[in-house]
């Protein structure tokens, strides 16, 4: 079992409070997205809590140690594109049998997923037709099998004030699943443009400020 005694007593007092999926979830959504604007960075938990910003496997490490914490696995699933597209990264948990995940992202998708799929491919393809270009081409190739961060307890990862490069590029490494045949993804349909605009809104803007969204009650279904 980790050893959490070197989180400070502050450190450990949040991660009492990041006792639930919903509760990781609602602490990320309130972190400024992490847009790297001086360099490229893999904050360890430790830093993402001082500096209050994270981008996707940021946010993923963070809500990994928190359910860590609370004596659930710390386990990721590793999101794999085509096409020049980014990838992405979201922490996963289970309830009942079911999966769900906790994700931390600037857009409108790729966010949040309940306990509601029965394995962890059902879980990835319901990223599948929210992951796609501007110009419409669907991008998502592979996911990873759940990757287990207990391997890394001879490492600082929970509060390493260099960056986790090495959990990265283990992840890359580790076994992934094609969504489909190379025949079937030749054949993909473009997204619409109702879907492409959509998918263009964002929560945080470059300067980090968070943006106001807001809907009609007549738009609400």
């Amino acid at each position: 079992m980790q050893d959490f005694s070197e989180l400070t007593g502050a450190e450990q007092n949040l991660f009492k409070k990041l006792s639930t999926p919903n509760k990781i979830q609602d602490y990320l959504n309130g972190l400024v997205i992490n847009f790297e604007g001086t360099g490229e960075t893999l904050r360890s938990p430790r830093r993402v809590m001082r500096d209050r910003t994270a981008h996707c496997l940021e946010g993923a490490l963070l809500a990994a140690a928190a359910l860590w914490f609370h004596d659930e696995p710390p386990l990721l699933l590793d999101l794999k594109t085509g096409n020049g597209d980014n990838d992405h990264v979201v922490a996963l948990f289970r309830r009942h049998g079911r999966w769900g995940a906790i994700s931390k992202t600037n857009h409108a998708v790729l966010r949040y997923r309940e306990p509601i799929y029965k394995n962890v491919r059902e879980l990835a393809l319901s990223y599948f037709h929210e992951y796609f270009l501007d110009d419409g081409r669907k991008t998502l190739r592979t996911y990873s099998w759940p990757f287990d961060l207990r391997r890394f307890q001879s490492r600082d990862w929970l509060t390493d004030e260099s960056d986790l490069w090495y959990i990265s590029k283990a992840l890359d490494r580790s076994p992934h699943v094609a969504i489909a045949p190379t025949s079937t993804v030749r054949k993909y349909r473009l997204a619409e443009p109702v879907e492409i605009l959509a998918g263009r809104l964002t929560e945080w803007a470059p300067n980090g400020r968070r943006l106001s969204w807001r809907l009609d009650k007549r738009e609400r279904r």
